[in-house]
């Protein structure tokens, strides 16, 4: 009929994931909702600082660390378990975290920054293909999709709670929720081989 929506999400497709494909789902979102806008790693060197003309310097630290992490993380995910990548990469958001929530120093910031883009180069292409390795081969559209629609929604709501905490209790306040939040998704992926 017209007009009427009509969602492209349908529940016997669902039906055919794995229970190891939503795993890796609710870990990728407890993860995203740690992993809250890089825009507060800008927020954190203002507050330390850092003048306006300087600030994409931290995001460009965290993006050399990222791009300098990826290809290693990618390449030791070929032949070691991707379950631990991924967890390495959770403890460097918490390692991450805690130096951003205690920076006194611009040079503290930066640090974060590097560990922020470490944490990125080893769980966003293990992420990816822990996905690709749970799902069935005619299924592989639909669960990326899926996936990133919940981490899209855990992202939004990460940056809702990331902000309201820095607004009502301080920026150091958000980056130990933030760590201890990927503690959690730590201890969850602990639970559950994949």
């Amino acid at each position: 009929t017209a007009g009427r929506f009509r969602s492209p999400i349908h529940r016997e497709q669902l039906r055919r994931f794995s229970a190891d494909y939503w795993w890796i789902v609710l870990i990728g979102a407890v993860f995203t909702l740690a992993r809250f806008s890089e825009a507060f790693l800008i927020l954190r060197a203002q507050q330390m600082g850092v003048s306006s003309s300087w600030v994409p310097l931290v995001m460009v630290v965290m993006s050399v660390f990222y791009t300098a992490s990826a290809y290693p993380a990618g390449w030791l995910s070929d032949r070691i378990s991707r379950r631990h990548l991924l967890g390495f990469g959770l403890g460097l958001l918490v390692i991450a975290d805690l130096v951003l929530g205690q920076a006194a120093s611009i040079s503290a910031v930066y640090a974060g920054a590097a560990l922020w883009g470490l944490h990125m180069g080893f769980s966003q292409g293990i992420l990816a293909t822990l996905v690709a390795d749970t799902t069935p081969s005619d299924m592989k559209g639909t669960a990326f999709g899926f996936f990133n629609l919940v981490s899209g929604l855990a992202m939004l709501l990460a940056s809702i709670l990331a902000g309201s905490l820095w607004q009502y209790r301080g920026a150091s306040t958000t980056f130990y929720a933030g760590a201890a939040i990927s503690g959690v998704a730590l201890l969850l992926l602990r639970q559950r081989s994949v």
